[in-house]
């Protein structure tokens, strides 16, 4: 355990913003007893999550929506019923219809601005000077962080590997138990 870190019980809530995936699928609610369903949807970013984060945490359920700002925010909310870190991914780009992080945006108390440079910097060393257009998000809500990813899986391997390692550290603060 590192300095200023608690034991904490990390429960996570991956949820994929995709208009498209949404109109294919509906929508989709899994459970962390039927999440092995993700694999009858075409969401690799998503399996991704489930996959990494399940490897190390307890990752408690899914859920795909469109990019809609109610539909968002209800689906997050429902999340912290039983989570207390939601990982999105996809509405992240610069089209009318990305949405995620200016909806997200609405209701985090405080922003871990570190966490989209570091993306960013990460990124740059792959990508070169697109990486600039990496628009990611991370923030507290009540007792619980926040973090928006890109849709694509080269961003959610990004993402994981920054959050992964600092995740108990982080919660321990947001929890108020460093």
């Amino acid at each position: 355990m590192k300095e200023h870190e608690a034991e904490v019980d990390v429960r996570i809530y991956v949820i994929t913003v995709s208009t498209s995936r949404y109109e294919k699928y509906g929508n989709v609610t899994l459970t962390q007893e039927n999440l092995k369903k993700i694999n009858e949807i075409d969401d690799a970013s998503g399996k991704l999550l489930i996959d990494e984060f399940s490897s190390k945490f307890k990752v408690v359920g899914y859920s795909l929506v469109p990019d809609d700002e109610i539909k968002i925010l209800k689906s997050i909310f429902n999340a912290f019923e039983n989570a207390n870190v939601i990982i999105t991914n996809g509405g992240t780009g610069l089209s009318p219809k990305d949405i995620t992080i200016d909806t997200v945006r609405k209701i985090i108390e405080k922003e871990i601005n570190g966490f989209g440079e570091l993306f960013r910097k990460i990124s740059y060393e792959i990508i070169g000077t697109s990486a600039m257009l990496g628009r990611t998000l991370a923030g507290t809500y009540k007792s619980g962080v926040i973090f928006c990813l890109p849709g694509s899986p080269n961003a959610v391997k990004i993402g994981a590997k920054i959050i992964m390692p600092t995740l108990k550290h982080i919660l321990s603060h947001v929890q108020g138990l460093r």
